[in-house]
């Protein structure tokens, strides 16, 4: 861990990404858990409402990463089109603040924070740039550990902004906090050399935009993508059904909730690391595979938990593998395209929306046939799924892309 920290120093594009990262996650960390809260209770929007719009927004964020990963690709530099996304973030935040009423919370949520969004892969696309002379062994350790400092920050903001806003009349101030982050992480891109962008001027590619699409829909590259949603999914599965398991079938509090989440969020910091050094030494194939793998165990023993404390001892596992859910894609999805370090790094956003989207259907259908216990472990299922397709793709894969992803070995 000490050599991987040393690795993030050292290199200033890679320093300033991982401050950025942080920055990026405090935003999210501080509003996200209040976003329902102050939309439908504080601003009365209806259940129907805030569905529509959180679905509209995935859509929007998704659109504007793919969008902007084109972009940079075309312009061979980064720190324009990052400044313009933090000010989005600041603007988006700072208007639900100041002027909180149903119409600016929908345009902010619909437009504004959703291009922010796409910051955190254009961070990655430019740490992908900055680190193109690195081995590959070094490259998967700097992904790891930035990831590592993008969970630190849902580790660390959350507990604090609860803190100071206890007793309050409402969570708004969370939005201000959330805009002051964005600010900072403006003034950092000010403030940054611009190596990267010296680095990519050269090498910029000129593809078309719906040539850009097609390397995405290629058959080479969305289905892998697909399978790396259905892993993914089983996160998302979790979200929902822990606190329902919990407070229900296995007869906790959601005191418990809050604890056992922060124990997974805190060991995950530790498990990444883990699985970044696992990859290196194997490769993102198997990295992926065992993860996922000890997710899916631990989704079936969730259904199966009758009581908090069985829920408590499977934090180990749910850490485990959700740290390589979480981490290992990265550096998986940016080689699927990778000579494109903005395109590739898109395919992160498309990796959450996918992800979001199968584990809806997942909680429709599990809830629908079964109970919130039966619905993890479907979510199991479906993660399962995916670890086969993966498994199926790769054996069957051309020789380069397996060459570029063993190349950490």
């Amino acid at each position: 861990m000490l050599s991987t920290l040393t690795l993030l120093l050292r290199h200033p594009p890679v320093r300033t990404g991982a401050f950025a990262i942080f920055l990026f996650g405090a935003s999210g960390a501080a509003t996200s858990p209040y976003m329902s809260m102050i939309g439908i209770r504080e601003l009365g929007l209806s259940d129907r409402a805030y569905s529509v719009l959180i679905f509209a927004a995935a859509l929007v964020n998704v659109s504007a990463s793919i969008a902007a990963g084109i972009l940079v690709d075309r312009l061979g530099h980064y720190r324009r089109p990052m400044l313009v996304a933090s000010l989005f973030g600041v603007a988006g935040f700072a208007m639900v603040y100041a002027f909180p009423s149903a119409p600016v919370f929908v345009v902010a949520t619909l437009l504004f924070i959703p291009v922010y969004g796409s910051i955190n892969s254009l961070i990655f696309a430019s740490i992908r740039a900055a680190s193109a002379g690195m081995a590959a062994r070094e490259l998967i350790a700097v992904n790891s550990a930035v990831r590592a400092v993008l969970s630190l920050s849902w580790v660390l903001v959350p507990g604090i902004v609860g803190a100071l806003l206890a007793g309050g009349p409402s969570m708004l101030p969370a939005f201000l906090f959330a805009s002051t982050a964005c600010g900072a992480c403006f003034l950092l891109f000010v403030l940054s050399s611009s190596k990267a962008d010296t680095g990519r001027r050269a090498g910029a590619r000129r593809s078309a935009f719906l040539a850009s699409l097609g390397e995405i829909a290629s058959g080479r590259v969305l289905p892998r993508v697909v399978a790396i949603a259905l892993i993914s999914s089983m996160l998302h599965v979790n979200g929902a059904v822990l606190p329902l398991v919990v407070t229900g079938k296995a007869g906790g509090t959601a005191v418990d909730v809050g604890v056992i989440v922060g124990i997974v969020a805190f060991l995950e910091i530790v498990f990444i690391v883990f699985w970044g050094w696992v990859e290196a030494r194997t490769s993102a194939r198997f990295a992926m595979i065992a993860s996922a793998s000890a997710y899916a165990a631990y989704l079936v023993f969730l259904g199966l938990a009758d009581a908090p404390r069985d829920v408590y001892v499977l934090t180990l596992v749910a850490s485990l593998g959700a740290a390589g859910i979480i981490s290992v894609p990265i550096t998986y999805l940016q080689d699927l395209i990778a000579e494109r370090a903005g395109l590739g790094s898109s395919l992160i956003a498309v990796n959450v929306f996918l992800s979001g989207g199968l584990s809806s259907l997942a909680f429709a259908l599990g809830t629908a046939i079964s109970d919130y216990a039966g619905t993890a472990i479907l979510g199991a299922f479906v993660g399962v799924c995916g670890i086969v397709l993966l498994h199926l793709l790769d054996r069957s894969g051309s020789a380069a892309f397996r060459e570029a992803d063993d190349g950490g070995k």
